[in-house]
């Protein structure tokens, strides 16, 4: 095997390993953004709420997406 082919054997190895982490962690990912985000907007009295529930709402769509990509249920349980 070539060099750039382990290479990349490697990272399709370790991308799976994440996206299997997110489909199986994916409730708990979401509760600590939103725990952080919530803690962040508090600590600097809401100065960057914006961006703050901007990230909080595209990681639960990545997670949300993720789940059904990969044909497991919605990590809320609903159906897709």
């Amino acid at each position: 095997m070539s060099e750039g082919r382990c290479l990349l054997s490697i990272f399709d190895d370790v991308k799976g390993k994440a996206e299997g982490l997110v489909n199986k962690h994916g409730d708990a990912i979401k509760r600590g953004v939103e725990k952080s985000g919530d803690w962040v907007d508090g600590k600097t009295g809401d100065k960057y709420k914006d961006q703050i529930d901007s990230a909080q709402k595209a990681t639960s769509d990545y997670v949300d997406g993720s789940a059904k990509a990969d044909g497991q249920p919605n990590v809320d349980g609903s159906a897709k």
